[in-house]
């Protein structure tokens, strides 16, 4: 998938991400490649994604490492494969989410 089609697809949408059938976060991706990650606990992180060659890769305020992704369209369903570990070969599945991210912020509570 090209950086163009990807940010075509995205833009204006929140997808969650799943391994093995089970969702363990989303991301808003907003104009001009801004984007907001959450692993669903409450707390989000805001960022953005650039190209590197192939890959399309993520930089969060609070992440030191980027995180550089391959995005494939199979069958009309978005997929993602982790390229910063050689080993890994999990492929990853996105879906459009209904809802918001839900972010309560840093140190909400009494």
């Amino acid at each position: 998938m090209s950086p163009e089609d990807f940010e075509a697809l995205v833009t204006g949408q929140t997808l969650s991400y799943s391994s093995g059938g089970i969702e363990y976060g989303a991301e808003t991706y907003f104009e001009n490649r801004r984007v907001r990650w959450s692993f669903l606990d409450g707390e989000c992180t805001e960022g953005h994604w650039y190209v590197a060659a192939d890959l399309i890769c993520f930089v969060y305020d609070d992440i030191p490492n980027h995180q550089c992704w391959k995005f494939y369209l199979r069958g009309g369903q978005l997929l993602a494969r982790f390229e910063n570990d050689p080993e890994a070969d999990a492929i990853y599945s996105t879906h459009k989410r209904k809802e918001s991210l839900l972010c309560l912020g840093p140190d909400v509570g009494v």
